[in-house]
């Protein structure tokens, strides 16, 4: 958890966890864009450090552990893109909101456990005040590759 002694990069080095490569846009849109004092980040998907997609669908192809797994791995790539554009997780005041898309069955009804994969690494990295923000975590018949969890976010700068 942050502290006022402890920056966002420092807090995400603490976490063990790794970045993967940010990605690249597959079509006709920006990662990320700065109006103001915002950060709006486009949707991202679970890339791993090899480049390549976790794919599968919750509730078939995988349970929602493996699917907070792959939601926290979305999380991991917003932050990658976040430092790749910004240079920074520190430039990163707070989590304004996150929209979670969960790939699952019809009779899948846990989608904010999903997302919480990626709530809790922004806690983790911005704090329980700063890195917690509005949300929504919602179900799709289908996502882009079969990805299972689609995640985009609005950031306050500082």
């Amino acid at each position: 958890m942050q502290t006022a002694a402890t920056t966002a990069d420092d807090a995400f080095a603490k976490t063990g966890l790794s970045l993967p490569p940010a990605p690249k846009p597959l079509g006709v849109y920006k990662p990320c864009l700065i109006d103001g004092k915002y950060l709006y980040v486009s949707g991202h998907g679970p890339v791993q450090d090899d480049k390549s997609l976790i794919i599968g669908r919750v509730g078939a192809d995988m349970d929602m552990e493996q699917g907070k797994l792959a939601a926290r791995q979305v999380g991991l790539t917003i932050l990658a893109t976040i430092k790749e554009n910004l240079g920074s997780l520190d430039r990163v005041k707070r989590v304004i909101k996150v929209l979670g898309m969960v790939n699952c069955t019809a009779d899948f009804e846990r989608h904010p456990y999903v997302i919480n994969g990626c709530s809790e690494l922004f806690a983790a990295v911005w704090g329980n005040e700063n890195g917690i923000g509005v949300r929504s975590a919602v179900g799709f018949g289908s996502l882009p590759d079969n990805i299972p969890v689609e995640i985009e976010a609005l950031f306050e700068l500082a």
